[in-house]
């Protein structure tokens, strides 16, 4: 299924939480539904602030619910997981609000609404009226996020008219010149891969600069490193997935400098 705009950063998720929490003071405010309308102008100040509020901690409440089902979708968010985690939402809200109406709202008074008439008449117009707000909020957010990232990929670019790869700087292990080739090893949801790019390995380290260079045919990202290993009488560097790179006599020096390790 396609992916869908998500922002997991909970700063995001907490500026969606205070604005849900003004949507609903505002919404209460001025259309006073059945129970609202029953209100004291007194009550109102006290009441509608806390069922924004409610609502507020009841989206904050379900973060980890997200996280979690985000980890289990392999980090992949897609319009079936934002429904579910909507169903999750309303489902809880809907029990929180009830037991705040009956339990503070009308705590000791004769004949509250029955579950029935709760849901249908006040819950549901406030919820077809309040939750689209939140949805679109969750998407721009969402897309503002992906743009972002979008734009802080690494283009690795080919040749002339020959197409590149475009990926996270953060993913990308190293660069191995093969021929008239680049092969690209990168991690994608922490799983090695490798794609082929015509390309020069010499253009693309001048393009890339924050890449190291430890011999003729390797460019690697120092984020990446491990350790320094000699193996078959050949100095080289680990890198993520146990990958080994040899490391040539020219760039010996630059490479022990740039992970801070004598030079001698």
């Amino acid at each position: 299924m396609q992916k869908y705009p998500f922002d997991q950063k909970f700063s995001s998720y907490l500026f969606t939480a205070l604005g849900l929490a003004i949507w609903v003071f505002a919404f209460l405010f001025l259309t006073e539904p059945l129970d609202v309308n029953q209100f004291k102008t007194s009550e109102k100040l006290i009441y509608l602030p806390l069922y924004g509020m409610l609502a507020a901690i009841c989206y904050l409440g379900i973060y980890p619910m997200q996280k979690r089902l985000y980890k289990h979708k392999n980090k992949q968010w897609t319009l079936l997981s934002e429904l579910l985690f909507f169903s999750m939402f309303i489902t809880i809200t809907f029990i929180v609000m009830r037991c705040f109406y009956l339990y503070v709202v009308v705590f000791n008074e004769p004949n509250p609404y029955s579950l029935g008439y709760y849901f249908t008449s006040i819950f549901l117009p406030a919820v077809l009226v309040i939750f689209p707000i939140v949805a679109i909020a969750r998407y721009a957010l969402g897309k503002y996020a992906n743009k972002k990232i979008e734009n802080s990929k690494l283009f690795i670019s080919g040749d002339g008219n020959y197409e590149g790869i475009r990926l996270l700087e953060s993913d990308l292990i190293l660069l191995e010149a093969s021929d008239n080739y680049v092969e690209v090893h990168y991690q994608s949801q922490g799983i090695l891969k490798k794609q082929l790019v015509r390309a020069r390995l010499s253009r693309l380290e001048k393009e890339h600069t924050q890449l190291l260079r430890t011999h003729r045919s390797y460019l690697i990202n120092r984020a990446h490193f491990t350790s320094l290993k000699t193996q078959n009488n050949k100095l080289g560097v680990i890198l993520t997935h146990d990958i080994f790179v040899p490391v040539s006599k020219t760039y010996i020096s630059q490479v022990k400098e740039a992970f801070s390790f004598a030079t001698n």
